[in-house]
């Protein structure tokens, strides 16, 4: 198994001592109908997934895809349910289990209001971040935390890659948690003594209510770019889903980068106080007004320099710990967060001018190689995007050839395949096409798709086919040389892949160490927290009933 992956499983997070509530008091407030006597029954928590359930807790039965929640409540039974929350359909396949039932319209509508009451987190919560965007939603998540820490904080943090909890890691199952567990993680993090939290919002979670209960005190936007028309039927519905997040019951404040176009329509149509901040050496319209400027001043391999000055005339240069103007960017809008939500000026210039941001960024243009030999990083980007701001950030401080090694994930948005395919052979030397997660997917086809795309822009490119990924990384070694670069987008900070349904253990990271070294080249050893891995079970359609 590679060094990467210990072998524990995730734990499932509650806090340690929830609150005791009545479910006759939980009928009363969120039940249209129930079955069954409620009285002398308290509730511990609540949750979607039978295999996550723990004594005394109420299981909540809601309609999937395929399949209806409630056809597992005999399990939920079995493993100390006290209850069963549903909807009519749901209440007769789960009567037989004698439990008491409580019924309601739309379980999942109605979820972030219940996991609020049940753990108490509808008041007295610590200071909360939420960011969205295509691209940077993770980078901004975690370079949040990283000032917090260094302003001396007790933080938290739920991003794609991890939770953080008061200094503990744990590997993310969702970019933003199912709202009865996020509820019950910060109900911990409470608990825990935590300060402030950042965290990650998908246009996903908005959608499926998985932050529903939640008001921001200060919400982040990035950018937007194509990407998810798997779950959206074009772009204007995808930007569409993310606008909740800047309206009085999501947020109470707003900080919008401007680097996309879609900054300005975000920072029209809000309904809370909005600060604006742009990056002009990346953005569309780079001389476009902000509150804020982020100025490039260096970048190098280990990291981009940068100032970042108000119009009243303000400013701190600091250093992001990665490479990339993006990234930059991130970290302005991360410092404008913490200000929006009231953190001093003052105290942010002491902690940041003329310093590194002290932060870790799981996957995100993450150097895995030694100083000698080709330099490999490994990168979460998976969209058009997201390569060519991270191939123009690569090719920026490598001084020979760059070589981009890239697959697409299947039973995703395949729209973009041909795109992706274009901007990876745009912006490299050599390019290399491999697997990534092929889902039920011919991952032949998938590779294809990439080929097209980049054959039909640059016809006379280098470009390979390997499969399977194993041995991808190890003919791209074989292929660069001193003072080249490989940029290794997809796989990031996962330790999987997804095949036919199944997480098969895997680490782009040690794979890309273990090719260095057996070409000779030096490889240093893993710095970086090494957390508990992502869940290895079958991975499940978020509409699906989880079992």
């Amino acid at each position: 198994m590679p060094r990467d992956l210990p072998a524990q499983l995730p734990p499932v997070l509650r806090p340690q001592n929830p609150p005791q509530r009545p479910l006759s008091d939980l009928a009363a407030t969120f039940g249209r109908d129930t079955v069954g006597d409620m009285s002398a029954v308290t509730v511990r928590g609540i949750t979607l997934a039978t295999a996550d359930l723990r004594p005394g807790e109420a299981f909540v039965a809601v309609r999937g895809a395929l399949r209806h929640g409630a056809e597992f409540a005999q399990d939920a039974a079995d493993r100390g349910a006290v209850a069963v929350i549903t909807d009519e359909a749901g209440a007769a396949l789960a009567a037989p289990t004698g439990l008491p039932l409580v019924i309601v319209d739309d379980p999942r509508a109605v979820l972030g209001g219940l996991s609020a009451w049940v753990y108490g987190t509808d008041t007295d919560l610590p200071l909360l971040r939420g960011v969205t965007g295509t691209n940077g939603k993770t980078s901004v998540s975690h370079l949040l935390a990283g000032i917090l820490a260094q302003l001396g904080a007790v933080t938290g943090l739920s991003s794609t890659a991890e939770r953080h909890i008061a200094g503990d890691v744990i590997v993310s199952r969702l970019t933003t948690p199912e709202a009865s567990e996020f509820h019950a993680l910060l109900a911990l993090m409470r608990e825990r003594g935590v300060e402030a939290v950042a965290v990650e919002v998908s246009a996903q979670a908005l959608s499926r209510h998985r932050v529903d209960g939640i008001v921001f005190d200060v919400a982040g936007f990035t950018n937007l770019s194509h990407d998810h028309l798997d779950d959206y039927a074009d772009m204007d519905e995808y930007f569409e889903a993310k606008l909740p997040l800047f309206r009085p019951d999501r947020s109470r404040r707003a900080v919008v980068c401007l680097d996309s176009s879609a900054g300005a329509w975000v920072a029209e149509r809000a309904e809370v106080p909005v600060t604006t901040i742009i990056t002009p050496a990346i953005a569309a319209e780079p001389d476009a007004a902000a509150d804020w400027t982020v100025d490039i001043v260096d970048e190098r391999q280990d990291g981009t320099e940068f100032v970042l000055r108000s119009a009243d005339g303000r400013s701190l240069r600091s250093t992001v710990p990665v490479i990339g103007r993006h990234m930059a960017a991130n970290a302005g809008l991360a410092i404008l967060m913490l200000l929006e939500g009231g953190y001093p000026w003052e105290r942010l210039v002491a902690a940041l001018d003329g310093a590194r941001v002290d932060a870790h960024l799981p996957g995100r243009t993450q150097r895995v190689s030694g100083d000698a030999g080709p330099a490999v990083y490994v990168d979460f980007g998976h969209s058009p995007d997201a390569f060519e701001k991270t191939l123009a950030a690569v090719r920026r401080v490598t001084p020979g050839r760059v070589l981009m090694l890239v697959g697409a994930d299947g039973d995703r948005d395949a729209t973009k395949r041909l795109d992706m395919g274009r901007t990876a052979v745009e912006g490299s030397d050599i390019l290399v096409i491999t697997d990534h997660h092929p889902r039920n997917e011919n991952p032949d086809t998938i590779r294809a798709t990439l080929l097209e795309g980049a054959r039909a822009a640059r016809p006379d490119a280098e470009i390979h086919e390997y499969s399977p990924p194993e041995r991808a990384i190890v003919e791209a070694v074989a292929l660069v040389g001193d003072g080249d670069a490989i940029l290794w987008a997809g796989p990031g900070h996962q330790d999987y892949r997804d095949i036919r349904g199944v997480r098969t253990p895997y680490s782009a990271r040690e794979l890309a160490r273990r090719a260095l070294r057996d070409a000779g080249w030096p490889v240093p050893e893993p710095t970086w927290p090494v957390p508990y891995p992502a869940d290895r079970t079958p991975a499940s359609d978020p509409e699906r009933p989880i079992r």
